[in-house]
């Protein structure tokens, strides 16, 4: 495992953290979206406070490092290192509260392409630890509210790591799942469990729409979330999320690897 300095220079050095992909004018779009109340960028919370994008920028300051100045609008996001270590930090002690109860967990991403393995390892571990990786709703179908108009996909799990794919694509393995931001995939799976009569998830890890609409249930919830996800860091601020780990959700998959290898030590769960 890495050393935190040697850690916390992969971060700057694959852009995890530090100077990020992500725009500022991705991110002020994402939350005058979410001040307006659009699906897209509620992802499932329905936020007790009035959110502008005033506050939210303040939160997203506060909870990533990005700036606070209303009058920088343009350039690349800025995540604080430190912040996404503390996060890590969070996460994994989360995952060795599970782990010690033998909880059920469910897992599950809208960012499949460069998360996937990040999370399958974190499955593959917390089932070695004894707790029940839960794949309900297998195949059902979610129709899904796309910006190219209503779409329908497939619930699969990967791994242990449940994702939506289109209904109309050719083969499961040729793609790795479909980018998404919705909570009903995993509103669709926590009715599956329960109706089954469980047992429910004690723990709902994953990012986008299936931190903040298990949360918003009731679940408790943890994830990784970009600048341009204020939802989560709402949920945060609010109760209804558990742990957010500020990074960028969208480099290589093999930079997240690492990250894996930390978390899983810090939580006990080192093969």
């Amino acid at each position: 495992m890495l050393s935190i300095g040697a850690l916390r220079g992969h971060l700057v050095a694959a852009r995890l953290a530090g100077v990020v992909a992500t725009t500022r004018e991705t991110s002020l779009r994402s939350y005058r979206l979410f001040a307006a109340g659009d699906p897209r960028a509620l992802m499932g919370v329905d936020p007790c406070a009035e959110w502008g994008q005033r506050e939210l920028v303040a939160l997203m300051a506060d909870k990533c490092g990005v700036s606070r100045d209303p009058l920088c609008v343009d350039g690349h996001d800025v995540i604080d290192p430190d912040r996404t270590l503390a996060g890590l930090e969070a996460f994994a002690g989360r995952l060795r509260a599970v782990v010690r109860r033998g909880g059920a967990v469910l897992i599950g991403t809208g960012h499949p392409r460069p998360l996937l393995g990040f999370y399958a390892a974190l499955a593959d571990a917390l089932s070695a630890a004894g707790c029940v990786v839960l794949t309900p709703a297998q195949g059902r179908c979610v129709d899904i509210t796309t910006r190219f108009g209503l779409r329908t996909y497939n619930l699969e799990y990967v791994r242990g790591v449940a994702l939506v794919r289109a209904a109309d694509a050719v083969g499961s393995g040729r793609e790795p799942g479909a980018h998404t931001h919705s909570p009903l995939p995993v509103r669709l799976a926590l009715a599956a469990a329960a109706e089954a009569g469980g047992p429910l998830p004690e723990l709902v890890i994953g990012d986008h729409g299936w931190v903040c609409g298990a949360g918003q249930l009731g679940f408790e919830a943890i994830g990784l979330a970009d600048t341009d996800d204020p939802a989560l860091f709402v949920g945060e601020a609010e109760g209804v999320v558990s742990v957010v780990v500020p990074l960028d959700d969208g480099v290589r998959s093999a930079y997240y690897r690492p990250l894996t290898r930390y978390v899983l030590k810090r939580a006990c769960l080192s093969q």
